[in-house]
């Protein structure tokens, strides 16, 4: 009788525990913010045009399993075991490094040397940024290529030991090898790897530079554009007040705060039009007491950059949109910065700006008649979007340029995969191309002809007719 008792409240005991967070939802609400990513809303039992939501359990599933209560605490605890006795981590996003670090896992090929780009796809690469700096460089404007380097990339002595690279080249290396000698790479990881400082540059728990960082890129940046770079005040110090992005997805539950470096300086710039944030995707300031105009192409490594620019020019544009929109940097100073994790970006997306005009003459194309050939048209303002893949066949080295030719004119295109255009979201390929020309060029041809020209000398052509 006692024992079928005990039995009785150790089942009532157990059912009560996992009733617990169910219970208690409605007083835990979870923070996307902290853990970096849209949580699961509550499903509807009815779609959108009033039909029965046959995937209603499913999703419900996905909605308690984040935001069940004490969740977050859960979270936090199974992420401190992992890191404290396993040195590893409960989310594929967070690395546990050495000594309290932590790095993000979607750099970790970079670190090991796996999963690199081609050598044709760095050279797509550099042809692209060689357009962009030719079409500055026509329209008056100063044009700067820098690439934010990885955390991993200048602190690689953190990283967990079992984290070995592989012999071969990353895409960084690749990339600075190529571009060396070009006035406008700014090879970012050498100056802050040559920066002496008595502060790390980057955050234990977060996956960008500090303030301190970003001065060194500022610093670095303005000298090559021949400018005075902004005043650092009487010295730097610190302060525990960073909320390190990659704790928060691992540790959600704590205030898991990082050191932050900043200085004394006082700013005279001021943002013009509704300003929220260093994240906004387009932000304008003016600084009255200085010359020159900015336009800057940046990620999330521009945030902790932006006011040591803003303070550095009479006006500035710092632009998040993708693709860039170079068709306004006439006269300006133009930077390009990207992060290392996404240099393979760079052959996704084409500027737009107007495609340089150029020539095929002495090339005599062998004529490609074959399938595989994807050319698509699109209206974009004042501009037709020419893109689409070539399949393997036009291609024979590792350098190869893409002129398009419309009526009787010839374009240079971007060696760029536009992916989500072509429905192909997430993919990646060599064999791309996209270019921006005056709509009426293209209103008023009958047929496309896509040329590719491989250094080795060999050129394929393929006819479309514009109807197809």
């Amino acid at each position: 009788m006692n024992k079928n008792l005990l039995y009785r409240l150790y089942a009532a005991a157990f059912v009560g525990i996992c009733l617990v967070p169910s219970a208690l939802m409605p007083f835990f609400k979870g923070d996307s913010d902290k853990e970096k990513r849209d949580l699961a809303d509550v499903p509807s039992i009815k779609t959108e045009d009033g039909k029965l939501n046959f995937d209603f359990f499913s999703q419900f599933e996905t909605y308690f399993s984040e935001h069940f209560a004490l969740r977050q605490q859960l979270v936090t605890a199974d992420g401190r075991i992992k890191a404290a006795l396993l040195g590893t981590s409960p989310n594929s996003d967070v690395i546990v490094g050495k000594d309290g670090w932590l790095y993000y896992g979607d750099t970790a090929d970079d670190f090991l040397n796996i999963n690199t780009l081609s050598r044709r796809g760095i050279n797509n690469i550099c042809n692209n940024i060689e357009l962009v700096n030719r079409y500055c460089e026509q329209n008056g404007a100063k044009f700067i290529f820098t690439v934010a380097p990885n955390k991993s990339s200048v602190y690689p002595e953190y990283m967990p030991f079992n984290y070995v690279e592989a012999d071969n080249k990353d895409n960084y290396e690749m990339l600075s090898e190529t571009l060396e000698g070009t006035p406008y790479w700014c090879d970012m990881k050498a100056a802050l790897m040559d920066a002496t400082a008595s502060i790390p540059l980057y955050h234990k728990t977060d996956t960008h530079w500090n303030n301190l960082g970003a001065y060194v890129g500022h610093v670095t940046l303005m000298d090559m554009l021949g400018k005075e770079s902004c005043p650092a005040g009487t010295g730097w110090f610190t302060r525990n007040d960073r909320l390190g992005d990659l704790a928060a997805m691992i540790y959600p539950a704590e205030d898991a705060k990082d050191t932050q470096v900043y200085n004394d300086y006082e700013y005279t710039y001021s943002y013009q039009g509704r300003f929220r944030a260093l994240d906004d995707i387009n932000i304008k300031t003016v600084c009255a007491e200085k010359d020159g105009s900015l336009l800057m192409f940046r990620d999330s490594y521009g945030e902790a950059i932006l006011p040591y620019m803003a303070e550095s020019f009479g006006s500035a544009e710092f632009s998040r949109s993708v693709p860039y929109r170079l068709d306004t940097a006439a006269g300006k100073s133009v930077i390009l910065e990207i992060v290392e994790r996404n240099i393979g970006n760079l052959q996704k997306y084409a500027p737009v700006m107007p495609a340089p005009q150029t020539d095929t003459d002495g090339i005599k194309p062998q004529l490609h008649t074959g399938e595989g050939v994807t050319v698509k048209i699109e209206e974009n303002g004042q501009y037709s979007h020419i893109f689409g893949a070539l399949p393997d066949d036009f291609f024979s080295s590792d350098s190869t340029r893409i002129v398009v030719t419309v009526g009787d004119t010839s374009y240079e295109a971007f060696n760029c995969f536009e992916d989500k255009l072509l429905g192909c979201e997430g993919e990646s390929s060599d064999n791309g191309f996209s270019l921006y020309i005056p709509k009426s060029d293209a209103l008023e041809a009958d047929d496309i002809i896509i040329t590719a020209i491989s250094s080795d000398g060999r050129a394929v052509a393929n006819k479309q007719n514009k109807e197809k």
